[in-house]
């Protein structure tokens, strides 16, 4: 058999599994408040299209269908067991499905890795099962799946509600947060193609549902909770593919775990900077993935998408009836990156001849308040047919004059008309516009509580927008490196059961890299020092080398502009003295004699390793407030070219580099291949943990590293 044959049939089966012709609930019950009974029946009676069979030796029939004592006792053939089983027996049970050729399974027990050893136990024999049988497991300890389309119509789940059938399909890590979303989908009226708790990702995880969404034809839009990723790099791949190429799919992310609480201090910049969640946020942009706080601005955003297609550009029209809500509107825009829009003539001269004189002609157009579906039908189209308008939001506020409904009927007609994203906010607390909402929902206009989180929708359809037409770039391997050098730097610092590397270390690994480094030499006393200064030139700079000192600057272990040999031995002398005062027994390995850079722009870029999801990079403005101004921007290695560019972008500060008030802009291509080789250092060595290069000095052409700082893992 070919290598990956036996991924291609679990690929396979897992399909299968997902839009099964008969079920098998294993552990169903005629016991009310049992998970057997709620999961039979919802199966059963949720208009389910294939044949249901209640597996449990306990019971003669359920619901008045035959029960069957084993699975290998079904007449007729399987293709998705879902298993609800004390978890001891769950292993034997699916040992019998394998013999009786189930083609999928679902693991609804729970008492598995979640509760210690005993359960990593249990789940580890569920997993080697499936692998020796090529059966896909879902779970254990999940929810289990829906399938709403027409031909399927399967509820394999113990919630509560079956959501009416859409275009979204929601993979949840969480159960109980699985079972709220489901929840409010059905208040708020919002449809699912599918629904799948991946619980304990035993076996198949995000990876295999989205490699099977990805060509699904009833999902446009993948949602997504999770609390970590299974293989991130397979993860970010796959997404890239899903969300950039054609036919595209948004998927829309929530991630818990935001806070920095119980992170492990660091003693670069880097390290204190960086957390689990910077590597996600990276994780995310690096896959076109939009990443949101609430279920709320979930499925907000998913609707949008669902319904409306992605805008040209960012620049989009506001109407309203009323100042304040377009105030607010425009607001938010503005601060989203929004851009609104300059109408053309015809359409000025068009607004002109058929709304009110009261109507001032400007972004947002304010109706006024007396406004009627007719000037709301003129304005729409008019913002609709413009070139330079390319979303549109429109806001109605309820008068004692208004008709909302009829608004909303106006609004739908003609959108049908024109190819733009339009977003809708019918304000009202206390009167009643359900029917306005109905008529929005069936004519599929998307429509929000309030006007910040209508344009905040358009914001994000937006930003994906750019991720769409975004210019490809690979990941750039730089040939003139010297792996052998560094590699055997490494193993010194190893065998001397270091992980803090001097920084002559530091700095000869950068420079077999391609780095631009200043001329400098590794000396051990002043005698060497002086020769050292004769062969670079002066001016220079002297720093103490000492792995017990990682933070020189603070103990008087720098001098800079050393002008003459004179000025040198006095910087030795006086550097022993400081650090010996520091610290009588630190151990002085020698001294660093460095040419003086030129004064540029002041960056860093760096490097942490997460233990799960490996390097991540950090680009921001340098120095020593580094850590107090957080302005930095990360991604995970390794990069591609266009991925360094966006880094720097990323910044609040990225103008400074550009050149403001007179100064010459800083060389960007420096930065971005500096970038690019920190990534590819990262990669080809597993054993650096850590590396600072701060600051980087960049010029208007070119760039000089002038402090570095690494550790290792031993």
């Amino acid at each position: 058999m070919k290598k990956n044959q036996p991924k291609r049939e679990k690929n396979q089966n897992l399909k299968i599994a997902l839009s099964p012709k008969s079920v098998a609930v294993i552990g169903a019950t005629g016991r009310e408040g049992s998970v057997g009974y709620a999961v039979f029946y919802n199966i059963l009676y949720g208009n389910y299209r294939g044949v249901v069979y209640p597996v449990n030796p306990k019971w003669r029939s359920i619901h008045g269908v035959k029960a069957y004592p084993s699975v290998l006792d079904v007449p007729d053939e399987i293709d998705l067991a879902v298993i609800i089983v004390p978890s001891r027996f769950v292993a034997e049970v699916m040992k019998e499905c394998a013999a009786k050729g189930v083609k999928g399974i679902v693991v609804i027990s729970a008492g598995f890795k979640e509760i210690g050893k005993e359960g990593e136990k249990l789940e580890r024999e569920l997993k080697e099962i499936s692998n020796e049988s090529n059966i896909p497991l879902i779970g254990p300890n999940c929810v289990g799946i829906i399938n709403t389309e027409s031909t399927i119509s399967l509820n394999a789940t113990f919630a509560r509600t079956m959501p009416r059938s859409g275009n979204m399909a929601f993979i949840s890590q969480s159960g109980a947060l699985g079972v709220a979303a489901l929840e409010y989908a059905r208040t708020e009226n919002i449809g699912l193609s599918k629904f799948i708790s991946v619980g304990n990702k035993a076996d198949v995880n995000e990876n295999d549902f989205l490699y099977i969404l990805k060509d699904d034809p009833s999902t446009k839009v993948i949602l997504l909770y999770l609390e970590d990723l299974s293989n991130h790099q397979e993860f970010i791949e796959l997404a890239r593919i899903i969300t950039g190429e054609i036919p595209y799919k948004p998927i829309i992310a929530i991630k818990s775990g935001r806070t920095r609480e119980g992170a492990r201090a660091a003693l670069s910049h880097t390290g204190a900077l960086v957390g689990s969640d910077e590597a996600y946020d990276s994780i995310f942009i690096q896959s076109g993935i939009l990443r949101v706080e609430t279920l709320e601005e979930l499925f907000n955003l998913a609707t949008a998408f669902s319904s409306q297609p992605i805008p040209k550009s960012n620049k989009i029209a506001i109407i309203t009836n009323a100042g304040g809500p377009g105030i607010l509107a425009t607001d938010a825009s503005i601060r989203l990156g929004l851009k609104l829009a300059n109408f053309t003539n015809s359409t000025k001269k068009k607004l002109r001849e058929k709304l009110p004189s009261m109507v001032t002609i400007s972004n947002p157009l304010d109706l006024v308040g007396d406004a009627d579906e007719k000037r709301f039908k003129v304005a729409l189209e008019s913002m609709l047919e413009d070139k330079n308008v390319d979303g549109v939001a429109v806001i109605a506020t309820p008068q004692l004059m208004t008709d909302m409904k009829a608004i909303a009927k106006a609004i739908v007609k003609s959108r049908k008309k024109y190819e733009k994203p339009l977003v809708t906010t019918l304000m009202a607390t206390t009167a009643d516009i359900s029917d306005a909402w109905e008529v929005l929902d069936e004519g599929r206009i998307p429509h929000f509580k309030f006007p910040e989180i209508a344009v905040r929708a358009l914001a994000s359809m937006c930003k994906y927008a750019w991720w769409i037409h975004r210019p490809r770039t690979g990941i750039k391997i730089f040939d003139n490196v010297d792996k052998l050098e560094v590699r055997k730097i490494i193993e010194k610092v190893k065998s001397e059961g270091r992980k803090f590397l001097l920084e002559p270390e530091s700095h000869t690994i950068l420079k077999s890299y391609g780095f631009p480094i200043l001329k400098f030499k590794y000396v051990k006393d002043e005698k060497e020092c002086l020769e050292a200064g004769d062969s670079i030139g002066y001016p220079l700079v002297l720093k103490i080398v000492s792995a017990d000192i990682i933070h020189k600057i603070d103990i008087g272990g720098v001098v800079v502009n050393i002008n003459n040999p004179d000025e040198l031995c006095s910087a030795v002398k006086k550097m022993i003295e400081n650090v010996k005062s520091y610290n009588p027994d630190v151990r002085i390995s020698g001294f660093l004699v460095q040419e003086m850079a030129k004064k540029g722009k002041e960056i860093i870029i760096g490097m942490k390793r997460d233990p799960r999801l490996g390097p991540l990079l950090m680009f921001g403005l340098g120095g020593i407030y580094v850590e107090i101004m957080k302005d930095v921007s990360f991604r995970i290695a390794p990069i591609r070219e266009i991925s360094a560019y966006r880094m720097i972008k990323e910044i609040r500060g990225h103008q400074i580099l550009e050149g403001v008030r007179g100064e010459p802009p800083s060389d960007i291509d420096a930065i971005a291949e500096c970038l690019q080789r920190l990534s590819q250092l990262a990669m080809d060595f597993e054993e650096l943990e850590e590396l600072d290069i701060n600051p980087l000095f960049v010029y208007e052409k070119g760039a000089k590293v002038v402090d570095a700082r690494a550790f290792i893992s031993l």
